[in-house]
């Protein structure tokens, strides 16, 4: 098995889990969209504990890239911050799909340890990049940069929820305008 099929696996058990969670990976529909045996897939991921955790790290680790490509091509701190709503953004704009750790995030209960581990290192990456953030731009000291930087996260991905559900992503735009508004985003 190459590692390209590796790959086209975790890239469509990403979609999939944006879509329908973690209860939505199924090795056999995985399969069939790959193009592989379903028994191509327990080469490379034994279980769906395995895929569901490993799909969320890459999912992390996508995203903690993206945050911190944002600081290098943005030196301005509060660029940075007004441009964070839009990764989530992104997840809507591709057919009304949710962040995949929000997602999984709310299956908890139903969740390998495996699994709940990376998706609350997806928390914690957003959360400590936040916090880091708004302590350059000078808005929260230290002391309170985390708790607002926890506000901001919930915020979004919950924005993001609410307009999944309506299937409108201009509530989510709407949301984050409010939150600009009152000042919990910068404007």
């Amino acid at each position: 098995m190459s590692s390209s099929s590796r790959e086209a696996i975790l890239a469509v058990a990403r979609t999939t889990a944006q879509a329908h969670g973690y209860s939505g990976l199924n090795f056999r529909d995985l399969a069939a969209q790959v193009g592989i045996k379903a028994a191509s897939i327990h080469y490379h991921f034994p279980s769906k504990a395995d895929l569901g955790a490993a799909v969320a790290k890459r999912y992390w680790e996508d995203t903690a890239a993206v945050l911190e490509s944002m600081l290098t091509e943005n030196a301005d701190p509060l660029g940075c911050l007004r441009r964070y709503p839009g990764i989530f953004r992104q997840s809507l704009e591709s057919d009304n799909r949710m962040c995949l750790c929000s997602f999984m995030a709310a299956e908890h209960d139903d969740l390998p340890d495996s699994v709940k581990k990376e998706v609350q290192t997806f928390a914690d990456v957003n959360v400590a990049w936040l916090s880091r953030v708004l302590s350059a731009a000078g808005i929260a000291d230290r002391d309170q940069s985390e708790s607002r930087a926890r506000a901001i996260f919930a915020a979004v991905a919950g924005a993001q929820l609410i307009a999944r559900s309506r299937s409108d992503i201009s509530m989510f735009d709407a949301l984050i305008d409010s939150y600009r508004a009152s000042g919990l985003l910068p404007a």
